[in-house]
């Protein structure tokens, strides 16, 4: 596949004409490299010092909670950026864990380089900015959506608002004391939701794991 067949996947050069896209390609320095299945690509706590595109393949991702009581662990498909919002700003280190499930070909861009791309590519410019703004306003909208008025309604956005990609299956590492812990609520009111959406085929419990074969299923 050319590099600007593999460049266009992806949001940040959509838009571009073919005398931009060739300009970038002659002149911005790309790192091409593949993942064996099991290999690590980056840790969470690590520096976000490069774009990374995922262009083919499949990685899982791991989210862990601050204080260690919760796992969530999910996969993500090609094309894909791994974490772009963390290469500027306060915090420039990923805040999830990222390896490869299938064999996986990426292209990474340095900071360095971004920068340059900002700097010379007006279209790039644009797309970066309305990518930054969509993030920042997907998180302003979670304080006003509606309050859950049910308990099940309350374990839904629990798992919704901890995943990266609000579809696919979802692996959560939890106990239940803990899910009652973050929603206010007793063990035994979060064990018969729970067992009632497994009996609706939503889930499947084990002991200090919940397997949801498709997160958007819980909305139906």
């Amino acid at each position: 596949m050319e590099i600007y067949d593999r460049l266009l996947q992806f949001t940040l050069f959509q838009g571009m004409s073919l005398a931009d896209l060739m300009q970038v390609a002659g002149h911005t320095k790309f790192g091409f490299s593949k993942l064996v299945s099991g290999k690590r690509l980056v840790r969470e706590g690590d520096p976000c010092t490069h774009l990374i595109f995922l262009t083919s393949g499949t990685l899982r991702v791991d989210t862990l909670s601050d204080d260690y009581t919760c796992r969530v662990s999910e996969t993500v498909s090609a094309p894909y950026i791994i974490q772009p919002e963390r290469i500027f700003g306060i915090n420039q280190r990923y805040t999830s864990s990222f390896r490869a499930e299938t064999p996986c070909n990426l292209i990474t861009i340095d900071k360095q380089e971004v920068l340059l791309l900002l700097e010379t590519q007006l279209v790039f410019r644009l797309n970066m900015l309305s990518l930054m703004a969509a993030e920042v306003q997907r998180q302003y909208h979670h304080a006003w959506r509606s309050a859950p008025k049910t308990l099940r309604e309350r374990i839904i956005r629990f798992f919704f608002s901890r995943c990266l990609y609000p579809a696919g299956a979802k692996t959560f590492y939890i106990l239940m004391n803990q899910i009652a812990a973050e929603l206010n609520d007793s063990r035994l009111d979060i064990s018969h939701a729970l067992n009632a959406m497994q009996a609706d085929g939503l889930l499947t419990l084990h002991r200090g794991r919940i397997e949801i074969p498709m997160l958007e299923r819980l909305l139906m």
